[in-house]
């Protein structure tokens, strides 16, 4: 599971303490001796404590239990514990807590939609929050489900947009991608059953069908399944936990989504106390 580099970490606390704590600085809180503790108000994945962790030593204050980024607890359940002193905790508490809930929020998300579609491939598009790609990819992981493309760099995805400037059959762009980056698969995105079946003849390694429903999938898949070799067919946009259980059942064994990015974060209860 990947970790937040330091200096991301010490970004986040620059931005939320500047200058010092002014409340509890003024307070006179500083170096008592205190106790942290973060727990689950409801079911949810884990995601991000391996960074609210370090967050904390980051701070000035010791881990004493941390569980670990793609742990499934229920509601109560304390996953991370920590003692120092008052003003360290207290300069990493929020911190720590918003950043845990916003990436456990993303991989419960996941973890529905996978959980949803037993044996097939969830693929988290790059639809993240700008600015916090790295904290998001982690919380797909910590979900079981995978990322669709990092970004426009490894991935060879034709859109509409991209066949607006196109001209010629797609038989012949395709061969010419697959001339230039023949390692790489050719997906292509559709937006009808006919669209779909057409660019999978042209040669297509994947189609990717843009918000059509279930039905539609399977029609792409019952027709295309002559060729050799079949595409994969990936349903994307509007998948939900909702609707992956209809998709799989249509036969496709990827989807594509970008639904754990939006939402609620988890919410975790942190209790902060004299030790």
């Amino acid at each position: 599971m990947i970790v937040l580099p330091d200096s991301a970490l010490d970004a986040l606390l620059a931005q939320d303490v500047p200058y010092g704590d002014l409340t509890t600085d003024s307070l006179g809180l500083a170096g008592r001796p205190a106790t942290m503790r973060f727990a689950a108000r409801a079911a949810m994945v884990l995601a991000g404590t391996e960074e609210a962790a370090r967050l904390i030593e980051k701070a000035g204050g010791r881990l004493t239990q941390v569980l670990p980024s793609g742990t499934s607890v229920e509601a109560g359940t304390v996953f991370l514990e920590s003692e120092g002193p008052a003003d360290a905790l207290h300069r990493a508490w929020k911190v720590a807590q918003t950043l845990t809930e916003y990436a456990s929020g993303i991989a419960t998300r996941a973890r529905r939609i996978v959980d949803a579609a037993p044996g097939v491939t969830v693929a988290c598009t790059r639809k993240s929050f700008p600015g916090a790609k790295d904290l998001s990819v982690k919380a797909v992981l910590a979900g079981g489900a995978v990322m669709h493309r990092m970004g426009l760099s490894e991935t060879l995805l034709i859109f509409p947009e991209h066949r607006a400037f196109l001209s010629g059959r797609p038989e012949a762009w395709i061969a010419e991608l697959r001339r230039k980056a023949p390692e790489k698969k050719i997906v292509v995105e559709a937006g009808s059953v006919a669209e779909a079946v057409a660019l999978a003849e042209a040669g297509a390694d994947v189609i990717q069908l843009e918000k059509l429903p279930p039905d539609a999938a399977r029609a792409v898949i019952e027709a295309t399944r002559h060729l050799t070799p079949a595409p994969v067919v990936a349903p994307a946009g509007g998948v939900t936990e909702a609707n992956a259980a209809a998709y799989a059942a249509a036969g496709c064994r990827l989807l594509v989504t970008s639904a754990p990015f939006f939402g609620q974060p988890a919410d975790v209860k942190v209790t902060l106390q004299p030790a």
